[in-house]
């Protein structure tokens, strides 16, 4: 699916990430790499696939577009090093040319050192490209930049014929932010409510579906 989006075309991939082919970058939000190795050491059991699966749906895309930078708004992470990041590490020194710059959310809690040593060019609060700014939450006061934001796990409801209903991750557009859909599978969904003129684009299992 393409969008027109502050001027520019943008690609909403199936698998919650967003191609910028202006700037050869490809855009996801809340990877959350170490969340499944964070809830088994609290003693939830938790595939240790999940991270994998993540990593190898992120290669797949990097194999559709020719992106020279891959940008993650925010949730890279979750919390501190662990198992999982040894899988990440493994998955970088794949992609040695790639560049890899994160806008740090709340859960990105790692040491400088650590984010250097993976090849990350981290950014505390934002990142101005115009015309957007990338950020982890939508800011609460808006200006000339339109804001590509993460977060809050965006999800929107489809009814079907018989009434049932259907809950899908989208991309949420409102006058001043995209908000991203999580990239990673081992995330819940807000289902939000649509204000006048904003648009939904739900990501089913097969395409991107605009709402």
């Amino acid at each position: 699916m393409i969008v027109e989006c502050g001027g520019e075309q943008l690609v909403l991939n199936k698998e919650r990430a967003v191609y910028w082919k202006r700037e050869k970058m490809l855009i996801i939000s809340d990877l959350h790499i170490g969340k499944s190795a964070h809830f088994r050491k609290s003693g939830i059991q938790v595939p240790d696939t999940v991270g994998l699966t993540d990593l190898a749906r992120l290669s797949a895309i990097l194999k559709e577009y020719p992106a020279e930078v891959l940008l993650v708004t925010g949730d890279m992470f979750h919390n501190n090093i662990n198992s999982d990041a040894n899988a990440f590490l493994e998955w970088r020194d794949r992609y040695p040319v790639l560049k890899v710059v994160l806008v740090k959310g709340n859960h990105d809690a790692l040491r400088n050192e650590d984010y250097e040593a993976l090849g990350i060019e981290v950014h505390t609060k934002e990142l101005l490209c115009a015309p957007f700014r990338f950020i982890h939450d939508k800011p609460r006061e808006f200006d000339e930049y339109y804001n590509i934001t993460g977060h809050i796990h965006p999800g929107v409801v489809i009814y079907g014929r018989a009434r049932q209903q259907l809950k899908f991750p989208c991309f949420y557009f409102t006058e001043h932010c995209l908000v991203m859909p999580a990239f990673s599978v081992f995330t819940g969904l807000k289902i939000v409510k649509p204000e006048p003129g904003d648009r939904f684009y739900a990501i089913t299992p097969g395409k991107v579906v605009k709402v």
